[in-house]
């Protein structure tokens, strides 16, 4: 078998391995461990931020898009959605590129990425991708 052959097996195997795996993680939330800076008392994420004086009586969609992200705009109207069906919870949206430093101190590695955020502002789950609204909906249990 000749290189060439050997190095484009290998890359399709990586391409369909990276594909699978996102395709299992996309729109479902993770609890943050405990122990980390969220599970802390203290300042919330948005502390010091426009959006501080913007979060839910129960819970806080925070979503990070960006203005070329297909995903973002169908997990915009699902955000949208839940805050207005479920009592208590606030949609914030932030633009990603325009809000650099909050993305890197809250670890937004892509768009979109939805964090539920407690009534005091700290991170409870997060999600990447395009959430179900079923998935937001319950990702908000542990705060009613």
């Amino acid at each position: 078998m000749s290189t060439g052959v050997v190095v484009l097996v290998v890359a399709v195997v990586a391409v369909l391995g990276v594909w699978a795996l996102r395709a299992v993680r996309d729109g479902r939330f993770r609890t943050r461990r405990s122990g980390t800076a969220a599970a802390v008392p203290g300042p919330g994420l948005l502390e010091g931020t426009p959006w501080a004086h913007a979060l839910g009586e129960r819970a806080t969609l925070l979503q990070f898009s960006s203005a070329f992200c297909a995903p973002c705009r169908a997990t915009r109207r699902t955000l949208a959605e839940v805050a207005r069906i479920v009592p208590g919870v606030a949609h914030v949206e932030v633009d990603a590129e325009q809000h650099l430093d909050l993305v890197r101190r809250v670890g937004v590695l892509r768009t979109p990425t939805t964090l539920v955020l407690d009534p005091s502002g700290r991170e409870v789950s997060r999600a990447q991708g395009a959430p179900s609204r079923q998935a937001v909906v319950a990702s908000l249990e542990p705060l009613a």
